[in-house]
């Protein structure tokens, strides 16, 4: 049994480090771009806080990425490889290209792959749950964030040089770290299960079927977040840097008040998502449109539309998604037309 699932766990880790890659620039490019935390700190952080929110806060994502878009029996150890493999390689063109990405959005995309060519996919919940939450919650973050900046525009207006004379221990360097583990406390709670959501459904279906008991559920989701939650500490460490720097600097320079804004509106809104529906969103999209946010109110809607690092946010977050789909898509009729989905 162990050999059967050592492909999709490999596969899944890959994928991990990838999303460490892509999501410790939601979580420390605030920090970063206020230059109250060292680059070498963060995979460290980011990747303690990301095992804790899994554990304590993802179990309903789990749920809805293991069975609620396509039915449990249906990931098999193939499906789960083309799934994994997918997405992963969809965010591995993210990072190479230095954007952030949202994980979440490729692997509903790729889950949707097989789940056309089977017809088995969700659609009432893709269609009235999980879209519109992609949709919905990017603009609250936006016009919360504009409208907190505006109403506290005293209090944020602190610079880069006030905070760099302050004690290192002082209290807004150490609020700007906290909101920045909380974020990635809420990554924990929301991503960590695009990888696990489908692996935990693939070893049940090993084990005895997808009528395994909660207990057992339980078990499998701890023993899948123990090896698949450190590798986005390993994905911090290799590919961190880029998107942290186009977060970070590329959007606008930010003070250490409005990183801390930034990190505990956008924090709050997808361990929201997670705890109240598991919904799989974008929490690269709401850190970075609330970052938006304080560029438009700083320079105006205008240069921030036409700031590059901007532009290329929009391609990828449009191109990656669909990569995915496309490669599960097809990678899912390759292996039917083989013989290796077993239906």
């Amino acid at each position: 049994m162990l050999s059967s699932i050592l492909l999709p766990l490999i596969v899944g880790m890959f994928l991990a480090i990838n999303m460490g890659g892509s999501g410790t620039a939601p979580a420390f490019s605030a920090a970063y771009g206020a230059n109250v935390i060292k680059r070498f700190a963060i995979p460290g952080l980011f990747g303690l806080f990301v095992f804790f929110g899994a554990i304590l806060a993802g179990k309903r994502v789990v749920l809805t990425l293991g069975k609620g878009l396509l039915p449990a029996d249906e990931l098999t150890l193939t499906v789960t490889t083309i799934v994994l493999l997918s997405v992963a390689i969809s965010l591995m063109i993210a990072n190479l290209l230095g954007v952030p990405q949202s994980t979440s959005q490729s692997t509903v995309f790729a889950l949707a792959g097989p789940g056309i060519l089977l017809e088995s996919l969700n659609t009432r919940m893709l269609l009235t749950e999980v879209i519109p939450t992609w949709f919905l919650l990017p603009v609250i973050s936006f016009s919360l964030t504009y409208f907190l900046s505006g109403r506290l525009e005293k209090w944020l207006a602190q610079d880069l040089e006030s905070c760099r004379r302050l004690p290192r221990y002082s209290m807004t360097r150490l609020m700007l770290i906290a909101s920045a583990c909380y974020v990635a406390f809420s990554i924990g709670s929301n991503n960590v299960a695009n990888a696990t959501g489908p692996l935990v459904s693939m070893v049940m279906n090993e084990l005895s079927g997808t009528n395994g008991g909660e207990a057992q559920f339980k078990m499998i989701m701890v023993l899948s977040t123990l090896v698949i939650a450190p590798c986005f500490g390993i994905g911090a460490s290799i590919f961190g840097y880029r998107v942290i720097r186009s977060t970070g600097k590329g959007i606008t320079a930010l003070g250490p008040r409005e990183a801390t804004l930034v990190s505990v509106i956008t924090a709050t809104l997808l361990l929201t998502a997670s705890l109240v529906k598991g919904i799989p969103t974008s929490l690269v999209q709401l850190n970075a449109l609330a970052i938006m946010a304080i560029g438009v109110r700083k320079k105006g809607l205008f240069i921030m539309l036409e700031n590059n690092t901007v532009k290329k946010f929009w391609l990828v977050w449009l191109v990656a998604p669909l990569i995915a789909l496309v490669l599960s898509l097809s990678l899912t009729y390759l292996a039917n037309q083989a013989g290796l989905l077993g239906y």
